[in-house]
């Protein structure tokens, strides 16, 4: 009789007790703290978006990517001047009361953290960015953050240097003979459906005399 009623009751208590120790493992996880949140940073700090260039030794086996990573500076905050303005970008009728839309722009010839070279190529390949007072000037509004738009400026800033820091690539005299004859034949091939065309339109023309 004590068995039987211990069978009836031992499928009732079990979910029950295994309720409770997986809402004490929930709970136990639900206020866990974290270990340390003094070294909390943002994923759009400054310090993870633009890392410090670290000196020492570079590995010959780096790509051409790495090398134009490493040859573009970093961007001196202290050196750039940093406004926000109102933005025409997502956000809806927010925008029309906080400034998201962010403006970097600094003195491109007095800037000299950028090399002389690569300043001159600048002036040249994106001298619609440049004001009549000679600042360069780049806007993001691409979000409706502050602090990304602002990253994205940087960014901009970051490619433009890269852009101006590429040699021009090399064409060994093989490889233009190749282009050469590519095109050359292109021009055949062009010239030739060309009379073929012209062929096919007389052949339509009706002679009414």
């Amino acid at each position: 009789m004590a068995a039987t009623g211990w069978r009836c009751l031992w499928p009732r208590r079990v979910p029950q007790i295994w309720a409770l120790g997986a809402g004490r493992s929930v709970l136990r996880r639900a206020f866990a703290l974290p270990a340390s949140s003094s070294d909390f940073q943002s994923e759009y700090s400054l310090d993870k978006l633009y890392p410090p260039q670290q000196k020492g030794g570079d590995d010959c086996s780096n790509s051409n990517a790495d090398f134009k990573k490493k040859s573009v500076p970093d961007i001196p905050i202290d050196r750039v001047s940093v406004s926000y303005c109102r933005s025409s970008g997502p956000g809806g009728q927010n925008v029309n009361k906080v400034n998201t839309k962010a403006e970097v722009r600094f003195h491109l010839s007095s800037a000299d953290w950028i090399t002389e070279d690569v300043r001159q190529k600048m002036a040249v390949l994106h001298r619609n960015k440049i004001s009549k007072s000679g600042e360069l000037i780049v806007t993001s509004e691409v979000s409706r953050y502050q602090m990304r738009n602002l990253a994205d400026c940087l960014q901009k800033v970051r490619d433009l240097i890269a852009e101006a820091t590429e040699k021009p690539q090399v064409v060994s005299e093989i490889d233009a003979q190749i282009i050469r004859g590519r095109v050359e034949k292109m021009n055949r091939e062009r010239l030739r459906q060309k009379k073929i065309h012209s062929t096919l339109k007389q052949s339509r023309r009706v002679d009414l005399d």
